[in-house]
């Protein structure tokens, strides 16, 4: 549903992939049309597409339908009384609308088609039997008819549809369009792929405009032969790239909050807080049922089987990590040291460039399968919430490729100090790692998508179909059902994109001095990916399903320990001054660089206090909604208070006029 000019336009945003009928002549108590009649009974606007090997019912629910799914989850909204309130039908016009003057969001209209679409339950008190083809369902009392044809193999799969003309508008407003570079219509991204992609999408951006200006003076420090002013250029440009990176994480954190102003999300507490009571009911904290029996009255006997619980969830967490560092130092760092050492070995740079082409497939094929098993300690563990659970897995695939990524380097740092050999490798792995993850993740979907089809037009020729000419997918919907769907590559937690950044970050900063040109490819780079991942997702990709996700969470903590790397290593860089013929050695200006790490630390962790994280305009709003929530309650409140104390009053009255 969408309004334009006040009108309601209906759009199909869910489809459902049922089979295609064999008979020609309808089945009494067919699944599919009892399907569609429960559908339609639930407010809902139903179209069929009859594709080459299936049938599609696409879905659409128009406003008042979406109203009352929202009533009846109780979805907490903000109004314009500066509070967040579980919505009402009757009050909607309190509620504050989107950018794109909707009333609900992309995230909110999908959880409603999810309690509209799995919430048809029998309601008939017996059971009910459903046909298929010769296969007969039985469908029993209360019992979800969605799920139960999931089950049974009748529904194969449930997914978003792309709106024809919003999809089309990102297209030519930022997917080709090219002339804008790190422009972005970010309202627009936000309230067609929902809150987790449209502030990964406004990060990028912000992080490639950022880049401009380390780019070109990185790329002036690279090129131009300063002769014996080399030694005062590097340490100025490690300054410059320093400050300039604690400036950037600042400012995205006030960016950050201007966008969760914008786009009413409230994040009142975060992951790192303990847990979330705000906005949460008692009984769905993370807490075992049988620590919440036979509590006492004792404050002690209240507070013991809690600490219980909370250090058995510590030790847990802390056995997996030590766990996945011991693996590390066990099975990654010695493949790691190996390749590092045949390299330095080998003196051909051909047979350099393919030796680490071919080491950086193996070790991602390694890095992917270590990721898997973090997945499954993942599981293992107890977890506070959701951002607890993401945070954990973010912290130990990142702590597996940063090891893949810098050890191979830091040998070569440490040990043979090589300069000329340093810079060339960083430029063959910059090299290497960009081709790398822009095939597998743009040319990669496209050959999924375009397998697909010739296997459904196979298919299709081989059961009846033409056997000459080509077989022509005509229904949009299908198309859509033959892309593979958006996701992450080893949990669903884990965002590629930020782990690419934050790899890439790293490379760029924590070797500016010894590669200043990093910078620049790093530019070029996201410009490119910027509009390869728009194609992807508006055209070779399913529209992906909504994820809450206020801010980049744990990445940004990753990003703030790259720039303390950062600090760290280039003043390693700078006091192993290079001579001429290209060894390093120790002197002169040792003390001078290590007063210089520890000036930068500290202008690092200042520059957090004295840039506010958030917009002098966007603490103003929050002060004024407290205000008026606290005078709308206060109010509540005494109303309340009086009417009872005149319920209690009046009897008494009464009684006293009796007697």
């Amino acid at each position: 549903m969408n309004a334009n000019n006040g009108e309601e336009r209906i759009v199909h945003e869910v489809a459902m992939v049922v089979p295609k009928r064999t008979r020609e002549e309808e089945e009494e108590g067919d699944c599919v049309e009892v399907l569609v009649t429960e559908l339609k009974k639930r407010g809902m606007v139903v179209d069929r597409d009859v594709g080459l090997a299936d049938e599609f019912l696409k879905v659409a629910a128009p406003l008042e339908t979406l109203e009352s799914a929202a009533a009846e989850l109780r979805i907490r909204k903000p109004t314009r009384l500066g509070m967040d309130l579980p919505f009402e039908v009757q009050g909607s016009e309190a509620f504050i609308q989107q950018p794109d003057g909707s009333l609900f969001s992309w995230f909110e209209r999908f959880r409603c088609y999810q309690h509209l679409l799995y919430g048809i339950v029998n309601c008939y008190g017996h059971d009910v039997t459903l046909k298929l083809d010769g296969r007969e369902i039985c469908w029993a009392p209360e019992e979800s008819l969605v799920r139960k044809l999931e089950s049974e193999g009748v529904i194969k799969q449930i997914f978003p549809l792309h709106d024809e003309l919003k999809r089309k508008e990102l297209l030519r407003t930022w997917a080709l369009n090219w002339w804008n570079f790190t422009n972005q219509p970010i309202d627009k991204i936000y309230s067609y792929f929902g809150a987790k992609i449209g502030v990964y999408f406004s990060f990028l951006g912000m992080y490639t405009q950022w880049l401009l200006f380390p780019a070109l003076l990185g790329f002036i420090v690279q090129m131009v032969n300063f002769g014996s002013l080399q030694y005062l250029v590097l340490p100025s440009f490690f300054v410059i790239a320093t400050l300039w990176a604690a400036l950037f994480l600042q400012f995205w954190k006030r960016k950050n909050a201007a966008l969760l102003a914008r786009w009413q999300i409230n994040c009142l507490v975060g992951p790192s807080q303990g847990y979330r009571f705000l906005g949460m009911e008692w009984s769905s904290l993370p807490f075992p049922k049988e620590l919440t029996k036979n509590l006492g009255n004792e404050k002690f006997k209240e507070k013991e089987p809690y600490q219980r619980y909370e250090w058995f969830a510590y030790r847990k967490r802390f056995s997996n990590d030590v766990f996945v560092i011991i693996s590390i130092i066990c099975f990654q760092l010695p493949f790691e040291l190996a390749y590092a050492h045949t390299y330095e070995m080998i003196t051909s740079n051909i047979i350099k460039f393919v030796l680490t082409a071919v080491y950086l497939l193996i070790i991602q094929y390694l890095t992917r399968l270590g990721g898997k098993v973090a997945v499954k300690l993942i599981n293992r563990e107890i977890n506070e919430s959701v951002e607890y659970r993401a945070n954990s897995l973010i912290y130990k695939v990142f702590g597996l490729y940063f090891m893949q990524t810098y050890i191979g380097i830091f040998y070569h740092v440490l040990l043979h100090r090589n300069f000329m050999t340093l810079r060339q490798v960083l430029l063959q792995r910059f090299i290497i790692s960009q081709v790398f993850w822009t095939f597998m993740y743009g040319s990669l979907s496209y050959l999924k998508y375009s397998y697909r089809k010739f296997r459904a037009r196979k298919k299709k020729r081989s059961e009846g179909g033409p056997s000459t000419g080509k077989i022509q997918i005509a229904s949009r919907v299908e198309k859509e059902y033959l892309k593979p769907t958006y996701s992450a590559s080893i949990g669903v937690e884990l965002e590629d994109g930020l782990l690419m950044l934050a790899l890439q970050f790293g490379m760029v900063m924590m070797f500016a001095c010894a590669f200043p040109l990093a910078f620049a490819l790093a530019t070029v780079s996201n410009i490119m990916d910027i509009r390869t991942t728009a194609l992807k997702l508006l055209v070779t990709l399913q529209r992906p399903s909504p994820r809450a996700a206020a801010t980049i969470g744990a990445w940004l903590n990753i990003w703030q320990f790259l720039v303390v790397m950062s600090i760290c290593t280039n003043s390693a860089l700078l006091v192993c001054l290079y001579e001429k013929e290209g060894k390093w050695k120790m002197e002169p200006g040792l003390a001078a660089i290590l007063i210089l790490e520890h000036i930068l630390l500290l202008l690092k962790f200042g520059l957090s206090r004295l840039v506010p994280e958030e917009p002098a305009w966007v603490r103003a709003n929050r002060v004024k909604n407290v205000t008026q929530a606290q005078e709308v309650y206060s109010k509540q409140l005494l109303r309340s208070s009086s009417s009872e104390f005149a319920s209690m009053v009046k009897p008494e009255e009464d009684n006293n006029n009796k007697n």
